[in-house]
């Protein structure tokens, strides 16, 4: 249980360590988010935290239940919501309205979980999809190239047997970035730089918490 931070995904670049070593990174933009709702065990049953960020929208655009909720914990509509869950300590130390930015949560060198959408590829061959070997150009093997093979066996199990790679939509699902270092924080500019990729596309919305799993 920790609590995920709303952040924009600018794009990636490059940095240079003390020794002089070049490795990429991704730049995110990690605006405070705000506490929109606080869930406690005595009116719901669990502990949470219900945050507001990667912007705010406009209140012509937002519905009246909508709009009442946010002025219910006295901040702007924000353009995304989502639910952290948290322990009862954690919980009971932010109120409605608080900001949390991403210095009160992470610092330089930590490990973090990214948690994202994945780019759509839209319909999608094996290849492409599942890594899939290409067929040989000869013996016989013709149109067929870039083809699954077999998806079953004749008379028995005598049907499709299930979890078979097979072409379909490719991308476009929810991708979890387990274990990636968290190379600088940068409060003034609520900037954190994340050695490696992330999933989804430049300005896409992403999630980042501390590592559940975290080893080196």
């Amino acid at each position: 249980m920790a609590i995920e931070l709303l952040c924009r995904k600018i794009g990636m670049t490059q940095i240079y360590d003390e020794q002089g070593n070049c490795f990429p990174v991704t730049v995110l933009e990690a605006e405070p988010n705000v506490v929109v709702q606080k869930k406690t065990p005595e009116t719901d049953g669990y502990s949470a935290l219900q945050l507001g960020g990667a912007g705010t929208r406009r209140n012509k655009v937002v519905t009246k239940a909508e709009l009442g909720h946010f002025e219910k914990a006295g901040v702007a509509a924000s353009r995304k919501l989502k639910e952290s869950r948290v322990s009862d300590d954690e919980a009971a130390s932010y109120e409605p309205g608080q900001a949390i930015g991403p210095a009160d949560l992470f610092e330089s060198g930590q490990l973090v979980d990214v948690v994202g959408t994945s780019k759509g590829r839209g319909t999608s061959g094996v290849v492409r999809r599942h890594n899939f070997a290409i067929k040989r150009k000869t013996h016989g093997t013709h149109e067929f190239f870039r083809h699954g093979g077999s998806i079953g066996a004749g008379s028995y199990p005598g049907r499709v047997i299930k979890g078979l790679g097979m072409a379909g939509r490719h991308g476009n699902a929810q991708v979890t970035t387990r274990n990636l270092q968290l190379v600088e924080v940068d409060g003034e500019r609520n900037l954190l730089f994340v050695r490696g990729s992330v999933p989804g596309h430049r300005n896409a919305v992403v999630r980042v918490r501390r590592a559940i799993a975290a080893h080196a």
